[in-house]
């Protein structure tokens, strides 16, 4: 499981751009809701560790465990069907010990590593209809009970983290664009049949998040109200910011008027005290880190190094997009927290113990080029 490396070997380049990141996670919660800033470092601080932890056990030996990862991912997810917590029409919490978390964010690294290792051991036959077809059935699976509970905002996230899993693991690009061609205009036929009042593809809170951003103008009062007071928090910090918790009457936040601030608005509250240099830290690093990932990925000694890698590098640009183009009104309402930045613990927990994974695979395709 242990093996030994060189400390110059270590991406302490990318532990930086993820501790930085975090950094500025705690600062802007202590400002959006201070009470959660103690719960916040701590799951920094336990994220840190498992992430230096998990770097140092052999990847390879992990994933052969891979079945039993992805076994355990369903039974969260049916466990959350069955026993899960409902909040805000939403089935998404599970309490086990004492200890509540959301299934749905350990699911995407879980998935990541599992594939990984599926993938690279049928790599030959990944370009065939039954090898792609057993693919899209073990993802179609935990896919459904996320989107089931209901959470549209991570099955997108999933269904983009499984199109860089198999591109990432050889998929021929011949077959990605033949899919593209048929799926593009299917998925705006499925969106269009959706958004139908007497249809219940979606749930009418997620129709309605749609219809707000289509024609805000209609629900600027209701479901566009904390995009539209989003876009002038952050266009009112302008280039310097407000300040770090300022006491100005004229502030968005100041006068409650974003819900969710510490999770999915949180980077309204970074545009308005810290303005444009603030928020353009934040995008600097997700992308960074992105990259980096991508990095990894490209040295990576095999195929399922690889995926870990261009998975979680795409996980983090992705969730970060997706985040912030919620904020800034250029995505529906999704309801996705921004990677290592807005509060929440399994989410951060869970992205500290990809980036240990890939920390490894860092680690390896040093020692396999010497």
């Amino acid at each position: 499981m242990l093996k030994k490396y060189r400390v110059r070997d270590y991406d302490f380049k990318l532990i930086f751009l993820v501790l930085a990141l975090s950094a500025i996670g705690v600062i802007a919660i202590g400002s959006a809701e201070e009470a959660l800033v103690s719960r916040q470092l701590a799951g920094v601080a336990a994220g840190a560790f498992l992430m230096i932890v998990i770097s140092f056990f052999d990847y390879t030996m992990l994933l052969k465990l891979n079945w039993l990862m992805y076994a355990a991912n369903l039974v969260l997810l049916l466990a959350v069907w069955q026993f899960g917590d409902e909040t805000k029409g939403a089935t998404r919490w599970l309490e086990i010990g004492g200890l509540r978390f959301q299934p749905s964010e350990m699911a995407k690294i879980l998935l990541i590593l599992c594939f990984a290792q599926f993938i690279m051991k049928h790599r030959k036959k990944l370009n065939t209809v039954w090898m792609i077809a057993a693919c899209v059935v073990m993802y179609a699976i935990p896919w459904v009970l996320v989107w089931k509970q209901p959470d549209l905002s991570t099955s997108m996230v999933l269904l983009v983290m499984f199109c860089i899993i198999m591109f990432a693991g050889g998929v021929s690009l011949k077959l990605v664009f033949a899919v593209l061609a048929v799926a593009i205009p299917a998925v705006a036929l499925l969106i269009s049949l959706a958004l139908q009042p007497d249809n219940d593809f979606l749930t009418d809170n997620q129709r309605n998040r749609i219809l707000a951003f289509v024609n805000p103008e209609e629900y600027q009062t209701t479901f566009a109200y904390q995009q539209l007071n989003s876009v002038t928090a952050i266009a009112s910090g302008q280039l310097d910011g407000k300040g770090y918790k300022n006491n100005e009457i004229t502030s968005v936040k100041n006068g409650n008027f974003l819900s969710e601030a510490q999770t999915d608005f949180i980077f309204s509250v970074i545009g308005e005290e810290f303005g444009f240099k603030g928020s353009v830290t934040v995008i600097v690093l997700l992308f960074a880190i992105s990259l980096e990932c991508i990095s990894v990925a490209r040295k990576a000694k095999d195929v399922a190094g690889t995926i870990i890698a261009a998975g979680m590098g795409g996980l983090i640009a992705f969730q970060g997009f997706f985040n912030i183009g919620v904020a800034t009104f250029i995505l529906p309402t999704t309801g996705l927290t921004l990677p290592f930045v807005s509060y929440g613990l399994t989410s951060l927990i869970s992205l500290f113990m990809g980036m240990g994974f890939v920390l490894n695979v860092r680690l390896q395709a040093k020692r396999a080029k010497q």
